[in-house]
């Protein structure tokens, strides 16, 4: 990289100061920024924020801190591609004690959402009756000797009582 001002990197507390002091003694912007080799709109910000707050010190980000690491993150959808049956709760109890961190569902279920997965809930079917699994019971012993021929005629069967 030729040009050295495409590069961003963040000034530390010491040099800021140098060029706060620097500006302080008369000297121009444009002289510091060629000293300093940085652009001069970052000097004249950094000038800009001095004389409107008499501090020179980096503003924070703003925003909510992270729940989880980026490598929890990958973690929790790795589980879940590992294991497709797992609830979000598993998955949750399961991250909570590798990483010594207590994590939600909920934080599961967003975080499987954004690796383009979702959240598990069990899924539970309609009982059957006593009823129902007697008939099914009996069927399966009318059918259990039946050959591929036999079944291939039921199949064809049902297709025309569906047409």
């Amino acid at each position: 990289m030729a040009n050295n001002q495409s590069v961003r990197r963040h000034l530390d507390a010491f040099t800021r100061g140098r060029i706060i002091g620097k500006l302080e003694e008369g000297r121009s912007v444009t002289s510091v920024a060629a000293e300093f080799g940085i652009a001069h709109s970052i000097v004249s910000r950094l000038w800009r924020q001095f004389q409107n707050t008499g501090t020179a010190i980096r503003g924070f980000s703003s925003g909510r801190p992270r729940g989880t690491p980026p490598a929890d993150d990958r973690y929790i959808v790795l589980q879940a591609r590992r294991n497709r049956r797992q609830t979000a709760g598993e998955i949750a109890r399961h991250t909570t004690q590798a990483t010594g961190r207590p994590i939600s569902r909920f934080t599961v279920a967003r975080k499987l959402h954004g690796g383009g997965l979702f959240a598990r809930r069990p899924v539970r079917c309609v009982p059957l009756t006593p009823a129902h699994r007697r008939r099914r019971s009996l069927r399966c012993q009318k059918h259990r000797n039946w050959r591929d021929n036999e079944w291939g005629r039921v199949s064809l069967q049902m297709r025309a009582d569906s047409v």
